[in-house]
């Protein structure tokens, strides 16, 4: 019996550190007014310095990277222009990617290219570590040079609902 508690006792040890080390892997999640602010003063950054403003926003350091938030941006046919976090899809039409359920790329765009330029696009995105699908949204605005950027925070968790007595 003493044995089956040391085999239990140390799972559950292991298995609380996995725990913990996959939270603390996890970056910390910028809300959606942050992402709409960064997104805001990235178009800003492209209207002031065009396409220059690419290399400040793949910059760790450059103001444009916050927790799990960044900037990426397209042309309006679906070209991904820059992405500091997935470099190898700058290049790439993406106008029909549909990997996850959806179209996301094609409702940016349309957001985009819409009277007011700019708003909010919803979409599922894998989590950065898990890789688990999960609720993220855009902010996407079009700039006077004629794309637009975007930045995308993960829906916040609601918090679990209390057990029924």
């Amino acid at each position: 019996m003493k044995k089956l508690s040391y085999v239990l006792g140390t799972a559950l040890v292991a298995f609380s550190l996995n725990v913990f080390a996959a939270d603390a892997a996890a970056p910390a999640m910028g809300t959606e007014a942050e992402a709409q602010a960064m997104s805001e003063k990235a178009m800003t950054e492209v209207d002031t310095n065009g396409e220059a403003a690419f290399d400040t926003f793949t910059k760790a350091d450059g103001g444009f990277q916050d927790k799990d938030l960044y900037v990426f941006c397209m042309d309006l046919e679906g070209k991904m222009l820059s992405h500091p976090k997935k470099p190898e899809l700058v290049g790439q039409n993406l106008l029909s990617f549909d990997k996850y359920g959806d179209k996301l790329f094609e409702k940016m765009v349309e957001t985009a290219k819409s009277a007011e330029g700019k708003g909010w696009v919803d979409y599922k995105w894998p989590y950065p570590v898990t890789e688990e699908l999960k609720a993220k949204k855009s902010y996407v605005i079009k700039n006077t040079k004629g794309f637009f950027c975007g930045v995308g925070a993960y829906a916040a968790e609601a918090p679990a609902a209390p057990a029924a007595k």
